[in-house]
């Protein structure tokens, strides 16, 4: 980096990017593992339809500070190819406004444009320059070509912006005055940090993915887990949120079920060290309920290949959610059962209890009132904090426990 970036860096303290470079169950596809450490991720999923020359200014925020970032572009559910011939890299200042001298044009294997066939991701060359932790990177992106479904992530909870035309080398917000609160195409963001440095990934549902919990301020659980894990004196640092309102373990719907999107969400990711699962609820509660032994043989399965893959399995009890309008006393016995073999049934590397962490006192069956959302399931701020509290930061390291595994 150059003295003139440098002093840059100093004086606007942002990141300094110089351009350079319904059933769906299928056969795993096999991703590629890059270098690095992931910093920011979010689940895919189908996503509407697909609009010629359009244009998104997608805000993330970061949890592992690293250099040379690099993104991940995300065709998988597309039913053609997308191309994208556009793509910029810079800092939010407000709204859909810039820092000033942040906003880069990002490369693929050279180029300024790249088409991603369906079903497939594209990962950009990196950039050099340094990336801080909890920052809001801001991804533009313009599409000529895009048709049919898009692939993306819907329930961001944050503010982004969408415009007609390519304005992503613009750092001003003139353009961008259209709002979208889902994450288009962009599924990962990654950094090069040092070779300790590992994540982890959080694998759920809308718990995890962080309905209830405020809009625009980074209060999922997993949000806090980074502001720990950023505090701590660990080689974990790296978050990424692979939660997904209403996904199940076992079935595709909504959405691919976690074992069939275990490859491309979490084993593909850069740096990943320990899955943190937390999932379960909604194959419990569902019309046509699982029963004990089917989840718990769902994830023995996804244990087993998580294990396979070198890297270790934290699981956190299932939550309590009477009142919710699916409770009823099978579902109820479900979810102990499940709840006994998670903490006794000596299958998964650690467990965290979510369940004590949330249950009320005087009714074991309910969410604390103060701790409640608002509809008797979902956890609200203070619940979420609550909970990234109560994760025992030493389970996450799974850096001298892995071999075990191989």
């Amino acid at each position: 980096m150059t003295a003139r970036f440098r002093r840059r860096a100093g004086l606007v303290a942002v990141l300094l990017l110089a351009s350079a470079s319904q059933n769906t169950s299928t056969p795993a596809r096999t991703y590629d593992v890059p270098d690095g450490v992931i910093t920011w991720g979010a689940s895919a999923d189908r996503l509407g339809e697909g609009a010629a020359d359009r244009g998104y200014r997608l805000v993330v925020h970061t949890s592992v500070a690293g250099r040379d970032p690099r993104i991940r572009l995300s065709n998988a559910f597309g039913d053609r190819p997308v191309t994208f011939d556009s793509v910029y890299a810079g800092i939010q200042k407000k709204g859909a406004e810039l820092v000033r001298g942040s906003n880069r044009r990002l490369s693929f294997g050279g180029q300024r444009s790249v088409t991603v066939p369906a079903g497939t991701i594209a990962l950009s060359d990196p950039l050099p320059g340094t990336l801080p932790a909890a920052t809001n990177l801001v991804i533009s992106i313009h599409t000529p070509d895009a048709a049919g479904p898009a692939t993306g992530h819907w329930m961001a909870l944050q503010t982004s912006y969408a415009t007609w035309g390519d304005h992503t080398a613009e750092e001003s917000a003139a353009h961008w005055a259209e709002t979208t609160g889902s994450w288009f195409y962009l599924d990962a963001v990654s950094v090069r940090a040092s070779a300790r440095t590992g994540a982890v990934v959080a694998l759920g549902d809308s718990l995890t993915d962080g309905w209830r919990s405020t809009s625009g301020l980074n209060r999922r659980w997993p949000d806090q887990l980074a502001r720990r894990l950023g505090q701590a004196d660990t080689t974990v640092k790296g978050v990424a949120n692979e939660g997904l309102a209403g996904n199940k373990v076992l079935a595709d719907d909504p959405g691919q079920s976690a074992l069939n999107r275990l490859e491309r969400d979490v084993l593909s990711q850069p740096g990943l060290r320990t899955v943190f699962l937390f999932q379960g609820v909604n194959d419990i509660k569902a019309r046509s309920g699982a029963t004990a032994e089917e989840l718990i043989d769902g994830y023995r399965e996804l244990v087993g290949r998580v294990h396979a893959a070198g890297k270790c399995v934290v699981a956190a009890t299932v939550g309590p959610f009477k009142g919710w309008s699916e409770w009823n006393p099978r579902a109820e016995a479900v979810r102990q059962e499940v709840n006994a073999f998670i903490r006794n049934g000596g299958e998964f590397d650690a467990v965290t209890d979510f369940d004590r962490v949330l249950r009320s006192p005087h009714d074991p069956e309910r969410i604390l009132p103060a701790l409640d959302g608002g509809d008797h399931l979902h956890p609200n701020d203070k619940a979420m904090r609550a909970m990234a509290d109560a994760v025992d930061l030493a389970s996450l390291d799974c850096a001298n426990r892995s071999g075990q595994h191989t």
